[in-house]
């Protein structure tokens, strides 16, 4: 089935495409948010890396098929290496971040990992040579003031639970301009199939180190995380496939209300005003820099 046609008919068929990306995305940014509360839910029976393993798992199996359904996918490539080196990134991330959904409240975790597009403004100048220019760099230099705001170093303690969300923002980034670089040459889903492909064993062996076997309502949230987070991702695709990513983009995150909904629904906790502040100033500085780049790409050859 192709997931296009899912949000061709009906009242939403009807909407304009940027009220669908609209949509579509706040759709995804409520999956994202439902996903780490259950994350941080199942922590309380499993370890982090069990549930990352248990995450990859029943996303492939909800995935795969429907990969392989909707079109002959192409499966060979040259570019085994960058997909394994992609995987690599890809459980990095998601280890340092379920294990830090563990231990700090959902909000603040959340808001640190809006710091991935910043880390890949930096990493396309970096890594891949594209230019950046000054009101770029303006704009990630104060995203990263959020962070200190957020984290007030010499004011607050400092923990290293602190570091892993934005340690998986970097890695999310890093993952980001592989997925950019493997898009010249690949089809999406190859990319999709190949990446879970082999995020499921690679995450099975760090869990057998910490294995304990789910109850039945444990497993059944398993199922849920990667369910959710397919569809969430699903969502995430559509929304820009509908309109452009500066207008998708700052849906996206929705997330901070959501979690800080949930948060107090479920966990009874209430996000500080540093880190609402943080969080804003990261998300602006982000969205600044998606219609900063939407604007150039407009008009080639100019930063």
């Amino acid at each position: 089935m192709d997931g296009s046609r899912l949000t061709d008919g009906g009242r939403f068929g009807r909407l304009s495409a940027p009220m669908q990306g609209a949509l579509l995305m706040t759709g995804a940014a409520l999956g994202f948010s439902l996903m780490n509360a259950l994350i941080r839910y199942g922590a309380g029976s499993l370890e982090p890396l069990q549930i990352a393993f248990f995450r990859n798992l029943f996303a492939l199996l909800f995935i795969g098929p429907w990969v392989m359904m909707t079109a002959s996918v192409p499966l060979r490539t040259g570019r085994l290496r960058l997909y394994v080196t992609r995987a690599g990134m890809g459980y990095l991330a998601m280890g340092c971040w379920f294990t830090s959904l563990a231990f700090l409240p959902l909000a603040e975790a959340v808001s640190l990992t809006f710091t991935a597009p910043l880390f890949a403004t930096a990493g396309a100048a970096i890594l891949l040579g594209e230019i950046v220019g000054y009101r770029r760099w303006t704009a990630t230099a104060v995203g990263f003031l959020g962070v200190l705001v957020i984290v007030r170093p010499g004011v607050m303690p400092v923990s290293w639970v602190i570091a892993l969300p934005i340690l998986a923002a970097f890695f999310m980034a890093v993952s980001t301009l592989m997925i950019k670089t493997l898009s010249r040459t690949e089809d999406s889903r190859t990319i999709v199939l190949y990446l879970n492909l082999f995020l499921t064993p690679m995450s099975l062996v760090p869990a057998l180190f910490v294995w304990q076997w789910p109850t039945p309502a444990t497993l059944a949230i398993m199922a849920a995380i990667g369910l959710i987070s397919v569809v969430a991702q699903l969502m995430l695709t559509m929304a820009f496939a509908r309109t452009e990513a500066s207008i998708a983009i700052p849906f996206l995150y929705m997330q901070l209300p959501f979690v800080a909904a949930i948060g107090f629904a479920v966990f009874g906790e209430i996000p500080d005003l540093w880190t609402v502040a943080g969080a804003v100033i990261i998300a602006l500085s982000a969205i600044y820099i998606a219609r900063r780049e939407a604007r150039l790409a407009a008009l080639p050859a100019k930063e």
